[in-house]
């Protein structure tokens, strides 16, 4: 089950890139998404998401507690997950095209979730599960969602 886990959450093994795994983990996520957008319903992306999160918490826990380490870089399913959130939310903030619209969106997500803005960093800092490994991700991601609805209603 470890090993199933280890492929799970490291996003098939995008999550040992040696360098900004983060960063590798929410660009290769974008790329898997932008198929999404243009194959599946926003009912079916939706229960995706919440069948992903899911399974996320389990195999996070899994992975965490047999590694003994708590939000490993290695782990990048919750940026798969916090590019995911986002995408629920396309259609309402659209405002060019496709591709650059994903490039918006890279790089505000990782703004985010590097500065970490609050409630983020209060959750990493004090929820040590998987919760606290998605929660973080999500909230960088209504950030993004509240910048993208502002740049969507001026543009």
């Amino acid at each position: 089950m470890i090993n199933f886990s280890k492929i799970f959450v490291s996003l098939f093994f995008v999550g040992y890139f040696p360098i900004a795994s983060g960063t590798v983990g929410t660009l290769v996520s974008l790329m898997l998404i932008f198929l999404f957008v243009n194959y599946f319903s926003i009912f079916t992306i939706i229960i995706f998401f919440i069948l992903v999160s899911i399974t996320s918490v389990i195999f996070i826990n899994i992975y965490s507690n047999t590694t003994k380490k708590y939000d490993a870089s290695e782990i990048v399913i919750d940026e798969f997950l916090g590019v995911l959130f986002i995408i629920i939310f396309y259609d309402y903030f659209k405002f060019t095209n496709d591709l650059n619209m994903f490039i918006i969106i890279f790089i505000l997500f990782r703004f985010f979730d590097i500065l970490k803005p609050f409630p983020a960093k209060w959750i990493d800092k004090n929820i040590k599960n998987a919760w606290g490994v998605l929660l973080d991700d999500i909230f960088a991601s209504i950030y993004c969602l509240i910048i993208l609805f502002f740049l969507h209603a001026i543009l």
